[in-house]
Parts: C-alpha cells; sequence; structure tokens
C-alpha cells in the first residue's frame, strides 16, 4: 500500500476519532483508560501519528457510543470549529425563557404575582424578579408553580436549544429501543425506507381514505 495514501487515511481516522470524543465529552486520558494504553497512544491516533488497529477502533467506537462504520464514511458532518456559546450565556437565556413561559401561564391561570408569592411564603419582587429572569428558580419551588399553575414540569424544559436538541435525541433513542426487536431491525435496515415513508403518508390521511384504500386491496387480492 502506498505510504502516502496510509498516512493520509490515518490522519482521516484521526479527525474522526477526535471528533467522535468530543462529541461524547470524552478526555483523552478516559479513552486511555478505557483501552489500557497511555494517553500519548490516544493523541498519536488523534494526529495521526500511529495507526490503529480494527479491535481498537471497535473498542473505542463502544465507548464513545458511535457506529464504528463511522470511521470509513467520507461524508461524515465534523463538529463545527466554532466555539461554543459560554455556559454562563447560556444559562441567562435559559433563565430568562423560563420566566416568561412562568408569567405566561400565570395570566393563563388568571393569578397575579402576590397569589404566586403567598404560595412560595416569599415576596412580590421575587416572583418579578422570576418572571424577568434575573434570579434563577430553585428547582423546588418551579414544581410548585408548576403545580398551581396547572402545567407539567416538562413545559419550562429546554425544547429548541443545544441542550434541548440533544434531549430530544435521547429521547428518540430511547423509545427506538422500546421497539420488539425484529420492527428494530426493519427500520435500520436502508432497503426498507420507501416502507417508511408510505407509512408515514398513510399516518397522514384521513380515515375515510384509508378505509377506500383498504376496500380496493381487498377487491384486487379477492
Amino acid at each position: 500500500m502506498d505510504k502516502e495514501v496510509a498516512a493520509l487515511r490515518n490522519r482521516m481516522i484521526g479527525v474522526l476519532l477526535r471528533d467522535a470524543r468530543a462529541r461524547a465529552g470524552r478526555t483523552k486520558q478516559e479513552c486511555a483508560n478505557w483501552l489500557g494504553v497511555p494517553v500519548s497512544t490516544i493523541t498519536a491516533y488523534e494526529e495521526g501519528r500511529k495507526p490503529i488497529s480494527l479491535p481498537e477502533l471497535e473498542t473505542l467506537a463502544f465507548f464513545l457510543d458511535v457506529p464504528v462504520q463511522r470511521f470509513w464514511e467520507y461524508d461524515v458532518q465534523l463538529l463545527s470549529e466554532e466555539p461554543a456559546p459560554p455556559v454562563r450565556e447560556i444559562l441567562a437565556i435559559r433563565h430568562r425563557m423560563i420566566g416568561a413561559l412562568l408569567q405566561q401561564a400565570r395570566q393563563e391561570a388568571g393569578k397575579s404575582r402576590k397569589d404566586l408569592a403567598q404560595l412560595l411564603g416569599c415576596s412580590v419582587r421575587c416572583i418579578a424578579d422570576y418572571e424577568r429572569g434575573e434570579r434563577p428558580i430553585p428547582m423546588p419551588e418551579l414544581e410548585i408553580l408548576a403545580g398551581a399553575l396547572n402545567r407539567p414540569i416538562e413545559y419550562f424544559l429546554d425544547s429548541s436549544g443545544l441542550i434541548g436538541e440533544w434531549e430530544a435525541e435521547v429521547q428518540a433513542f430511547r423509545l427506538f429501543r422500546q421497539l420488539p426487536p425484529e420492527i428494530q431491525e426493519f427500520v435500520s435496515r436502508p432497503i426498507n425506507r420507501s416502507y417508511l415513508e408510505v407509512a408515514l403518508k398513510l399516518a397522514e390521511m384521513p380515515a375515510g381514505a384509508l378505509r377506500q384504500i383498504a376496500e380496493g386491496l381487498l377487491e384486487i387480492t379477492y
């Protein structure tokens, strides 16, 4: 095998390995401990200076929770090089969003800030600070407020931000794992995609249209 080609593949695998580790939130030390090698070995793998064997790659893929096929796909989307927003900035935005949701729920329930203040045993000013996002709402108090306003605690969860997207992916995978094994296998096969697309279209059709299709199939069958 051409040495230049091999060197290029080592670098490509290294980039994908580093990206998978970053996505999983794992450190080089954790990967080294898992594989039973020095941290310098993980660094050499990621920099493409040392070739990695398939068993090692499989083991790291399992540890990083990514399919091993990821390391020989050529259209993989890597993490953005742009720095993530500071945690404090994310928290500040989330406090304001939760405050806005609290105010909306309170108004829809026909309650005043004074009502909520009496419920929590705090000042009206404190409730105002909560609604403006200027003061974090302690979790026990948020649960009490949610119950009083007839809202599930999930009403306040992040549904569109970075954390919300991650939670949605985790929930989707959790629901997938609850399916019977034969359905999981069927869904996982790319060749069955057309059947799934038909099922989606059928699910969106009104009952009357589905009944007509069923009757037509019966006529063809019999």
